[in-house]
This record gives structure tokens, sequence and C-alpha cells, in this order.
């Protein structure tokens, strides 16, 4: 039996905001033909990136369901990402140190970090951990934004969150946003307590999603970082594409009886995420984002978190800084405004940059890159 339901958006990641519509969804079938789903999915992974062998894009296509697969995709493209025409790989600092490895959470995950320090000899001023966002890992684009913070004399960790990256997880998967916060207080907290780190005034970076991941993380432990830093935050969902309470009961129902379910997407994200057209093509080599539709249960936990979060913005109480794109239609820079004026923040900046996309870190002219890099060394800098 084939279902479909049709109701307004309910998360930015499907449509872009400026243009509520009607969606019709079709979900997946309770019965489906043996195979359906496989060959589905492999369909969908067969498109050629061009540039590279094709060996590796026989290695690109293969199911990234499952972490080890995910590995075996990264390991091969690295030399790939390192000779990318891109800013944050052809002009990143040398001289960085990097390590990287595998714990297990308290749930029994295998769980990635990755970290960045200054070069020996150069004294480290605070910490900085990092929350990514929705589809994403911190072992692509982050890479260079993570080695131009740690040559300014930072150290920088970040992890992948479970079920994206690196990490263990069904690839795309959330089943409880909560735990994904919950999830990024254990591990950080382990960070801090590292010898070379120990005392050091620590920040936490969230980026989209990962905006709203760090917020629930504060409202979680008030007093446990130093400053805040939200760049594109997906924080709240304007109030005209939330979907009638009826539609959000029927859709959290939906989500226990089939939550890995895929939703279709209705655009192409990338064409609203970059500006620059060039560095648009280079995020297909990103090829263990997750770009698939989204899960069902992924869906009404993102919805939910954000009504959590949209309800306690006056409890954002740690010094904030927020950047955003002016233009951005991924998530809504008029929502950014809206955390900034009623955040109980002493200390809170928020700069909005005139026709930027949703990845001013990544998709900008590089002059605008340099810009909002700068920023966030500004202020951190300020506060060290």
């Amino acid at each position: 039996m084939d279902l479909s339901l049709t109701f307004r958006s309910p998360s930015p990641f499907l449509l872009p905001n400026s243009k509520p519509s009607t969606l019709s969804i079709p979900l997946i079938s309770l019965k489906p033909p043996p195979h359906r789903l496989t060959v589905a999915a492999a369909a969908g992974k067969m498109k050629m990136i061009e540039g590279v062998s094709d060996e590796l894009n026989s290695i690109a296509s293969q199911n990234l369901d499952y972490a080890a697969a995910r590995r075996r995709v990264r390991s091969a493209f690295i030399p790939v990402h390192q000779q990318l025409d891109h800013l944050l790989f052809k002009m990143a600092p040398t001289g960085v140190r990097t390590e990287e490895w595998i714990e297990r959470n308290s749930k029994g995950l295998e769980i990635f970090f990755r970290r960045w320090m200054p070069e020996p000899g150069v004294k480290i001023k605070g910490v900085v951990c990092f929350c990514h966002g929705y589809g994403d890992t911190c072992t692509f684009f982050f890479e260079g934004i993570a080695r131009f913070i740690a040559a300014s004399g930072y150290g920088v960790y970040a992890i992948d969150h479970p079920g994206f990256g690196l990490s263990e997880g069904l690839h795309g998967y959330i089943y409880s946003f909560d735990e994904l916060a919950d999830n990024v207080i254990e591990q950080y907290a382990k960070i801090k307590e590292r010898p070379e780190v120990r005392g050091l005034p620590c920040f936490i970076l969230g980026q989209s999603m990962g905006g709203a991941v760090t917020l629930k993380v504060h409202f979680k432990d008030p007093h446990g970082w130093d400053g805040i830093i939200l760049v594109a935050p997906m924080c709240k969902i304007a109030d005209d594409v939330t979907p009638s309470k009826p539609v959000l009961n029927f859709l959290t129902f939906l989500s226990k009886v089939m939550p890995t379910a895929k939703l279709v997407p209705q655009k192409d994200l990338a064409e609203l995420m970059f500006r620059d057209p060039r560095k648009k093509k280079m995020a297909v080599y990103n090829v263990i984002c997750y770009d698939d539709r989204v899960r069902l249960r992924t869906a009404v936990e993102l919805l939910n978190a954000t009504k959590e979060i949209e309800e306690q913005v006056d409890k954002v109480s740690s010094p904030l800084l927020i950047l955003h794109g002016a233009a951005d239609k991924v998530t809504d820079p008029v929502v950014s405004q809206f955390l900034y004026e009623n955040a109980s923040s002493k200390d809170k900046t928020l700069k909005l940059y005139e026709e930027g996309y949703h990845c001013i870190l990544e998709g900008e002219p590089d002059d605008r890159i340099l810009t909002v890099l700068n920023d966030i060394i500004s202020w951190l800098d300020a506060r060290c």
C-alpha cells in the first residue's frame, strides 16, 4: 500500500522559506517489492562526478547508509579534496597540527573526532568546538575553516553527529534531537579536560542545524561555554510554513510507524546555498554528505526542536555572535534577528552580510569568506 500526504512544508530543508507552498509527499510503500529501495538508492548515487576516475565514481556510488562505507569513500577522496581550487583548500594556513580518532559514546556508537592545533610554539588562546549542519560532516569544507581559526591561536575540535559523516548510525537519521545535543555535551566535556586545553576559554560554534544543536546544548548546560557562535542557524520555522497540529500529529504517528522512511525533497538546495557558481560545483566532492530524501522521523525531530528553541530564545544568556547571509533562503535571516532581539545575553552581536546566501563560510566570493572568518576570529580574540 502506498501513502501520500499533502501539507505545507515543515522544514527549511525542503523548501526555500521565501515561497510557502503545498507539497504532495509520497511516502515509501508499506510493502515494497523486493530490492525496490536498494535499486532506488543506488540509482540516486550514480551521478558522475566530473574530473575523477571511473574507479572513484564507482566508490562514491556505493550505499552510504553505514559508517564503514562512508569512511572508505572519504579515505579514497582525500587526495581529490586537497587539489580543489577553493580558498578553504588551496589557501588554508600550513603548519597547523591535525589529529583524528574514534571513541564510543555512552550509547555504544562510534563517534568520529578531529582536531586542529596551532603550530608548535604558538600560545593557545582558547578552544572552539564545532557542531556541523544537517547532512554534513566536519571533514570537508570545515577542514579549511578550522585551519584558519587554529592558525590564529585556537584549538579547534569537531565531531560528526551520529548518523552523519564518519560517525556510526544510519545515514541521515535523527532518532532524537535531544540525544544529538546530549552527545555533543558528553563528547566536548571530555575535550575540555584534555591537558593541552584544560582551563582555557571554551566556545561552541554551530552552523545551520548545528546552530539548533548548539542552542539545545546551551539550554541543557547554560554555564558550559564562554561564548556561542551561530552561523546561519536553524532556530525557528516561519509560522506560514508550519503544519497544522492535526498534520503534525499525523506526521508524528507515521514517524513512529516508519521512522527511517524518506520524504522527497522539493528542490536542489545547492542553488540556494552557494552564491559563487564555481564553489557550488565543488559541493559534489563532499561525497559523504547526506543528500538523499529527508527521513520521516528526522523531519519531525527537526520541526519539534525548532519549535522548542523558538519558545526559549529568551533563555540564551551566553556571549553570542550570530552571522547570517542577508539573502539566505534556506534559514531565514529574519529569524536570526528575532534571536538577537530576544536573547537575554548582555554581550550579543548580529552580523548580516549583504547578498550572502546560506553557506557564508563556503559558498561566497573569497573576500566575503575571509571577512566572515576574520569576524569570527576578532570576536574570539576580544573574549580571550
